[in-house]
């Protein structure tokens, strides 16, 4: 239970920090907070933490793959997509702001479900969960 709180605090407060959401002298966000960007900083770490606290009853443990795959679509829904340097470097920020940024509701719903889907299988698959 304790490594799962662990897991979920250390989302909330590095994904936070390196977004811009928790507010911080090293990091500039560029793009307005909104309250769904909180909403799914925090869907993401409350996910992982369950998941990691499942994973940790499991016999045979499953699903690392989705529960990494559900993390980078819920920071892609709340991270700025302008200070992303990899998404940046793909694209311009002018594509960014108009083609990616009214996505990102779509990916943190994407996210939730991603974890719901894992977490909702990986109990029906475990005799002590």
């Amino acid at each position: 239970m304790l490594l799962a709180i662990a897991v979920g605090l250390g989302v909330f407060l590095v994904f936070g920090t390196v977004t811009g959401l928790i507010p911080n002298p090293l990091y500039v966000r560029m793009v307005a907070r909104t309250p769904a960007d909180y909403l799914f900083l925090f869907a993401t770490a409350a996910f992982a933490a369950a998941f990691v606290y499942q994973r940790s009853l499991a016999v045979e443990p499953l699903g690392d793959g989705v529960a990494v795959g559900g993390v980078a679509t819920g920071v892609l829904a709340f991270g700025c997509p302008i200070c992303n340097a990899f998404l940046l470097a793909l694209f311009s920020s002018s594509a960014l702001l108009t083609y990616f940024d009214p996505l990102r509701p779509l990916l943190g719903v994407a996210s939730i479900g991603l974890f719901v889907g894992l977490l909702y299988y990986q109990r029906a698959n475990c005799r002590q969960c």
